[in-house]
């Protein structure tokens, strides 16, 4: 694989522009745990100005008292970046291939985290974990972060979600609070849900699916031409105007099953494509969470 075409540094001015003018900055850290990952203290009555989404209805039933929870602040958290560099992210049908705008996604996440006091980390993934980068603090930490999505050596390869779940529950510990992972998700598995759910209820989970619009519909071309398996080597000849159909439903499936399976696991998840900038439905699901919306955003 050839250099990449990434423009880290335009990507992370532009989010840190975005964060800015939703003054999520004051608030990143509780807007990536959000009481997964703090150790409940205790509750307190609700004070006016206080924003409505921190309200325990329940608790508030129970005692006819508007209740919110308290937490102990727990600084400094492990935030681990866990990225999909299989074959099937090395493609793309706009000027992005989708392994690109993941690696600009997670620089420019990662950058606010370390510019929060967080501690960030690094696993990169395809049929096996190829690359790990322990959670540390600081900016040169950021330069280790962006050296290892920028180098085209690492990308290639099949792709084993059920491994890198496995990987997560087993391997990674508890200094690590939040997960952020990034794929496409075409390879994700019926059998590997019960580790997903796993890994949600073990960390602060988001998922970030990052789509290319010739994943969910074929282009319309007239003609025939040959698509080939990059792992097997199988090839087929088709015909778009014959197999859009039956393309689109199926590629329409597998999204639904991704999107159950990540409800299933309590897993909060964002679509992106490739088509357009991460940046304004990244900052409005940050915004979104930090409003306490345990929903997923699906985009």
């Amino acid at each position: 694989m050839g250099k990449l075409n990434l423009d880290i540094p335009s990507r992370v001015a532009e989010l840190q522009a975005s964060v800015r003018e939703l003054e999520l900055h004051t608030k990143l850290y509780h807007t990536i745990l959000r009481g997964k990952g703090l150790e409940f203290d205790s509750y307190r009555i609700y004070s006016p100005g206080d924003d409505a989404a921190i309200i325990d209805w329940k608790a508030s039933t129970r005692t006819n008292k508007l209740l919110v929870k308290q937490y102990k602040e727990e600084k400094n958290i492990g935030v681990m970046f866990v990225i999909d560099v299989g074959e099937h992210m090395i493609f793309g049908s706009t000027e992005k291939l989708k392994c690109e705008y993941s690696a600009e996604l997670a620089s420019a996440l990662g950058n606010l985290i370390l510019n929060s006091d967080d501690r960030l980390g690094l696993i990169l993934f395809n049929d096996k974990v190829s690359h790990v980068l322990s959670p540390a603090k600081g900016m040169s930490q950021l330069d280790l972060f962006v050296d290892a999505v920028s180098n085209p050596s690492v990308y290639g390869g099949g792709c084993d979600m059920g491994k890198i779940l496995s990987y997560l529950v087993d391997s990674v510990d508890t200094s690590v609070s939040a997960v952020f992972i990034i794929s496409d998700f075409i390879r994700l598995k019926e059998r590997d849900v019960n580790l997903l759910k796993f890994v949600g209820s073990k960390f602060e989970t988001v998922a970030m699916m990052v789509k290319d619009p010739r994943d969910k519909e074929l282009p319309p071309i007239s003609g025939e031409f040959v698509i080939e398996d990059p792992q097997s080597g199988y090839q087929m000849l088709i015909d778009p105007s014959e197999a859009k159909n039956a393309y689109h439903h199926y590629a329409a499936e597998q999204e639904k099953f991704v999107k159950d399976s990540f409800q299933k696991a309590d897993i909060d998840v964002l679509e992106l494509s490739t088509a357009s900038s991460f940046v304004p439905p990244l900052a409005e699901f940050l915004n979104a969470r930090a409003r306490d919306k345990r929903s997923p955003v699906f985009l």
